[in-house]
């Protein structure tokens, strides 16, 4: 007879399994994710925050879970020269990849913990997050971890995405694992970088960490395009933690996932150049 605290204990370590994993962008994730996922999902969101970030004319800005940089690079390239801006992610090869791709100017370029941020307090005017929150182990520890750091008056603008539903090549790919894998189907799209979107529980969750202000929020769609269906398949399926799930259900099947996928897309979206409906939350508040 198995004890109920035993079933809370494997539910416990296989949830700390998942955080870790999900966490894992490592191996040659930052390469693929750089070519294939940052055009198709990341590219116009990140023009998008880069322009609000712009409009608040800042002289010291953090960009915390940088990813390979994609936000930083529009950064700085809008703003201007004097703006110190500072860019960081807990995960090194991610930021290697960054580092390599360059930027229009220099930018300082750290690892770190969005748990706890290597900075003293109140030393940015603004701090920007694109698709990181979701990936937070504890958000509320977060969030304070930024309000820290912000000087009085100071804005934090982040973005998540919204629900699987509404983010049509991930919920594809997302559906085709579950035949492949139909007892233990592959859940890291649904589970993490779709698995944030309740705006009210954002919203608990920044007022836990101290932020007075109700944060505005706007709800943005844009589309996902790509020359051919194989490439979504192959940035979710290989550019994703997703593929650390694939694999450890049977690495063997990781080029049949990803070829699966690729057909899914293409009975929906044609065998050409293919477009999807990708929507996102942007919030903005101040100190």
């Amino acid at each position: 007879m198995v004890r109920a605290e035993d079933d809370e204990s494997k539910e416990t370590t296989v949830s700390a399994m998942r955080d870790d994993t999900d966490k894992l962008f490592s191996g040659s994730i930052p390469q693929l994710y750089e070519q294939h996922l940052v055009p198709l999902i990341f590219q116009p969101y990140a023009a998008d925050m880069a322009g609000r970030v712009a409009q608040c004319q800042p002289s010291a800005v953090l960009e915390i879970a940088a990813g390979t940089g994609v936000v930083t690079r529009e950064l700085a390239k809008r703003l201007a020269p004097d703006v110190q801006i500072t860019a960081t992610d807990l995960n090194e090869p991610m930021l290697a990849e960054a580092a390599a791709a360059g930027t229009a100017r220099t930018v300082e370029w750290r690892q770190a913990d969005a748990m706890q941020l290597p900075f003293g307090d109140g030393m940015f005017d603004i701090v920007v997050c694109q698709f990181g929150a979701m990936f937070f182990p504890e958000k509320p520890a977060a969030f304070s971890e930024v309000r820290r750091v912000l000087r009085p008056g100071g804005t934090f603008l982040f973005n998540v995405w919204d629900r699987i539903e509404e983010n049509e090549f991930a919920d594809v790919v997302t559906q085709t694992l579950a035949d492949i894998f139909p007892h233990d189907p592959p859940r890291f799209l649904a589970r993490t970088p779709h698995g944030y979107h309740h705006l009210q529980n954002i919203v608990a969750d920044l007022a836990a960490a101290g932020f007075k202000e109700q944060p505005t929020i706007s709800t943005l769609a844009m589309r996902s395009r790509a020359e051919s269906p194989r490439v979504p398949a192959v940035a979710y399926c290989q550019g994703t933690p997703l593929r650390s799930e694939i694999e450890a259900r049977d690495a063997s099947r990781l080029v049949e996932a990803t070829d699966r996928a690729a057909d899914a897309i293409a009975a929906r979206f044609g065998s050409g150049g293919v477009d999807g409906k990708i929507q996102a939350h942007v919030l903005t508040l101040l100190r």
